[in-house]
């Protein structure tokens, strides 16, 4: 009785971890509306790398979107944009701070 007790627990834990919703963990939250109306990461790619930036992965945190990559100084940053805009919000080097956009 002891082991299907065990596995009835799991069972719950683990129903209950999945509909649990995935939450932004960066330190930048967006209120950008639809996805529908949002510029692609592609398109963020692109305009980063004509400013001489180096995008090593981009993905959406928070409704923005999160950039690991170079700046055109030579700092490996984590920084934050706005998926309609693209407008920069927040760009941090190991936990330093280099820029953060007023509001943000």
């Amino acid at each position: 009785m002891r082991v299907f007790n065990t596995f009835a627990v799991a069972a719950v834990a683990a129903v209950t971890l999945a509909s649990v919703p995935a939450s932004a963990t960066g330190v930048i939250t967006c209120k950008a509306g639809p996805v529908s109306g949002w510029k692609s990461k592609d398109t963020l790619d692109q305009k980063l790398t004509k400013e001489g930036w180096t995008v090593r992965k981009s993905k959406v945190d928070g409704g923005c979107y999160e950039v690991y990559g170079t700046t055109p100084e030579g700092d490996r940053v984590e920084a934050y944009f706005h998926p309609v805009s693209l407008e920069k919000l927040y760009v941090a080097r190991r936990g330093e701070v280099l820029f953060r956009k007023s509001g943000y």
